[in-house]
């Protein structure tokens, strides 16, 4: 299964995400949001940062998540390319973000995320999968 694939959006950009759980479907929402940031192509690094969060709904989560990993990019200027979901049941989520800092790797930069937005944002399961659109404000 494809983690994600991008969508037509007139302003913005779009993904359609997808996960065999919602564990996966976190950690290749992530992917698609650094996948689109920078080029992931053979990255390595050592740096790590957990992430403990809550919200109200999963939909609330993932932005969360998100907002929370494209925060980190831009105040310690890490690129994210591996994501694990340590613990997730809807309203919590306990994970670990590995990157690189930027530093040498600015060539690596391809867009920049603004935001990630609530725009017909709904987690959906069909026949054991799921999937999500995402819209990231740019």
């Amino acid at each position: 299964m494809k983690r994600y694939e991008q969508i037509e959006h007139t302003a913005d950009i779009g993904v359609r995400v997808y996960g065999a759980s919602v564990k996966e479907l976190f950690k290749n929402a992530a992917f698609s949001m650094f996948d689109i940031i920078a080029d992931l192509e053979g990255i390595r690094g050592s740096v790590e940062i957990d992430v403990e969060l809550k919200a109200e709904s999963p939909e609330e989560l993932l932005v969360n998540w998100l907002d929370e990993l494209l925060y980190n990019f831009y105040t310690k200027w890490i690129i994210f390319f591996d994501f694990d979901i340590l613990e997730l049941d809807g309203r919590r989520i306990k994970a670990r973000a590995r990157g690189r800092h930027v530093g040498e790797n600015r060539n690596r930069l391809k867009t920049e995320i603004k935001a990630v937005t609530y725009h017909n944002l709904k987690i959906k399961e069909e026949g054991g999968q799921y999937s999500v659109e995402i819209i990231f404000d740019v």
